[in-house]
């Protein structure tokens, strides 16, 4: 568990650390919110585990959601259409997309799986039917037979995004709801859906009887009431995401609408129900009645129905399905009961990084049991990245299912709110069409992307991504952010680490003098590398962008400052102490800014000519003449002028800029 720390205390982190990426599904390539949104600071927080405990101490695993409806639909459109290849191949071919896409924006996953393909999909049947077994052995399984959507005009069941209508829970805002999940994460029985159609006919659909697998999670509502709580006094947690996963923890009710009441005797009504808490305040709209369990409110909810009296139900767990009859899925262990069934796509992801885990671990040889020394070791942590639409299954499911399974340590879920574009919430299947993440790099280049998209406070509020290049000309006022944010590595530090060059090469043969730090510079930088340290404790990314402007500007500051009075008085000492002190800065801003900015950074440590060891924090604050023997012999390499490290993209070059 992730301790909350004191602002004079230096964090601890973990032995080991498995970070996790939300998965993509396999029926679309990445648009820009699945980059900027999670991946990039995924990402970040890998390579600073790596640089902070040892690469040998971290895994970065994710991989494509293969399965489920949404892939199956869209092959469906895409074969009426005149597609030819199979669905393994149509998910193929997008995992490939999103695999390069990864790439060329520097996601540094030690694996990127696919569920459904080769070894992935070899080793995430396997794991499936370990989870579906040990559940079943614990017992945490239940049979249940529930309506399901049924197209009669096509003759066919419909799977989740086949059928779209209105969320039924209370004062929900999602624009879209499906079978049983809305845009949103809410979780509801089927014939709870508000206005359902189908997708297939434009029909409404009818229901049929169909038995599948639950997990009994509404059993796990006082163990959640009592992690909650735990997480709210000793964890660096996102609180809103605490506050999301206590709406689901009520126990269940309904809200009656009072003006559906008038003609009746309201008291004498209320008699025929369950057994109930009353909540009647004089200020709310609706009548709030709570049940001490799911079958009490399902009668309260029958005798509504029997007298056409409008109501909603309010958040509260529900039996969560693992088991369905969509043909493209993971199949389930046989039992005596059920044959044929596939596992519901969300329980199968939520397990799919252990897939991915393992699938790694084989490829390297590694023991079958070596996994569990990232998921279950009390010196491994296991963080998950995700967006907080997704929190009731991270947060709560997942929890759930896996405290039950018992082998398995809680993982440390790190939810990022929405980001939008420009001030609209967009998603590939929104009226708003964002711009694919590979098309921005043709207009920015990823360093400046990652910058920026670190910048943005997505641990706090939903953003607009506002790039400029996408707005009409009318529009376009005052600088792009996504270059001007950039021009802290393009311009600031770029000019500085050149600086620092050019001046060795041309006044010092090119070697770095040797001497003392000035005391406040630095005590400047132990102070920026502490509290960065703390902000990437908890995963305030944009916290770290702040820390890093002030550290850099000011260390250009006094470059500037000094170059200036060290020429003026042709100092030759002022210009060596000067340079000790601007060395050192820009070794601890490399270290720092490695995990957003890699490339750069490589490329400063290359000029530098030394070794990786560089990044380790346990040289962070070293002087350069203590991590480099024999400084005043060290060879640097030369560099020629004009010579980038952060660079931009050509037609940024010519354009006006601010900084």
């Amino acid at each position: 568990m992730i301790k909350r720390i004191r602002p004079d205390e230096r964090p601890v982190f973990p032995k080991r650390a498995l970070i996790t990426g939300g998965m993509p599904y396999g029926n679309k390539e990445l648009h820009f919110g699945h980059v900027g949104g999670m991946y990039v600071h995924a990402d970040v927080f890998a390579r600073f585990l790596r640089d902070r405990i040892g690469k040998e101490n971290v895994l970065f695993v994710s991989g494509t959601d293969c399965y489920g409806s949404p892939a199956l639909e869209s092959h469906r459109k895409l074969v009426e259409e005149g597609y030819d290849k199979s669905i393994q191949e149509y998910v193929r071919s997008n995992h490939i997309k999103q695999k390069v896409t990864l790439d060329k924006f520097g996601i540094s996953l030690n694996i990127f799986g696919a569920s459904g393909l080769d070894d992935c999909c070899e080793m995430h049947n396997l794991v499936s039917a370990e989870v579906f077994e040990g559940l079943m052995e614990k017992g945490g399984l239940e049979m249940l037979s529930t309506p399901q959507f049924y197209d009669e005009e096509a003759g066919v069941f419909l799977n989740g995004r086949q059928v779209i209508g209105r969320c039924p829970i209370a004062g929900c805002q999602s624009d879209k709801a499906y079978a049983d999940e809305c845009s949103l994460g809410h979780q509801y029985m089927p014939q709870e859906l508000i206005d359902p159609i189908s997708v297939v006919s434009g029909k409404k659909p009818a229901f049929r009887n169909v038995t599948n697998w639950y997990y009994r999670l509404e059993d796990d509502i006082e163990f959640m009431k009592e992690y909650v709580e735990e997480l709210k006094r000793e964890t660096n947690t996102r609180k809103y995401s605490l506050t999301v996963m206590e709406e689901f923890l009520d126990y269940p009710c309904v809200h009656i609408p009072k003006k559906y009441l008038e003609d009746l005797d309201v008291e004498a009504f209320l008699k025929e129900f369950p057994a109930h808490e009353l909540v009647d305040e004089e200020k709310r709209k609706s009548l709030l009645l709570r049940f001490k369990n799911l079958d009490d409110r399902d009668k309260a909810r029958k005798l509504l129905e029997s007298k056409n009296i409008h109501y909603t139900a309010g958040k509260t767990l529900v039996p969560f399905r693992l088991t369905g009859n969509c043909e493209w899925g993971v199949p389930v262990p046989d039992t005596e009961e059920t044959k044929d069934l596939t596992f519901w796509v969300w329980p199968e992801s939520l397990w799919a990084p252990i897939s991915f885990t393992r699938t790694l671990l084989k490829r390297q040889g590694r023991p079958d049991d070596e996994w569990q020394k990232w998921w279950n070791d009390e010196d491994a942590q296991v963080f998950q990245f995700i967006g907080e639409d997704n929190i009731y299954f991270y947060g709560i499911a997942e929890m759930g299912m896996f405290k039950t399974l018992g082998n398995l340590r809680i993982p440390h879920i790190i939810p990022n709110r929405h980001i939008l574009f420009m001030d609209t919430k967009a998603s590939s299947s929104s009226e708003i069409k964002p711009p694919m993440a590979a098309e921005l790099l043709e207009h920015y280049s990823p360093e400046q992307l990652r910058m920026h998209f670190i910048s943005l406070g997505l641990s706090n509020k939903s953003t607009g991504f506002k790039p400029q290049v996408y707005m009409p000309e009318e529009e376009r006022v005052g600088a792009d952010m996504v270059v001007k944010e950039g021009n802290l590595l393009t311009n600031v530090y770029n000019r500085l680490i050149r600086s620092c060059f050019y001046t060795t090469q041309n006044m010092f043969e090119g070697k770095i003098p040797e001497g003392t730090v000035t005391p406040d510079i630095a005590a400047f930088a132990q102070a920026k590398v502490y509290e960065y340290e703390r902000h990437m404790y908890n995963h305030e990314f944009h916290r770290i962008s702040y820390v890093l402007d002030e550290y850099i500007r000011e260390i250009n500051k006094n470059w500037a400052a000094g170059s200036r009075e060290a020429d003026k008085n042709n100092d030759r000492a002022a210009w060596k102490q000067l340079l000790i002190d601007t060395w050192y800065s820009c070794k601890v801003m490399a270290v720092l800014l490695h995990p957003i900015a890699p490339w750069g950074c490589e490329m400063f440590r290359e000029y530098l000519n030394v070794d990786e060891s560089l990044w380790s924090w346990d040289h962070i604050l070293e002087p350069l003449d203590e991590f480099i023997p024999r400084l005043s012999e060290h060879e640097l390499k030369f560099l020629e002028p004009r010579v980038d490290f952060f660079k931009k993209p050509e037609w940024q070059l010519s354009a006006r800029e601010g900084e």
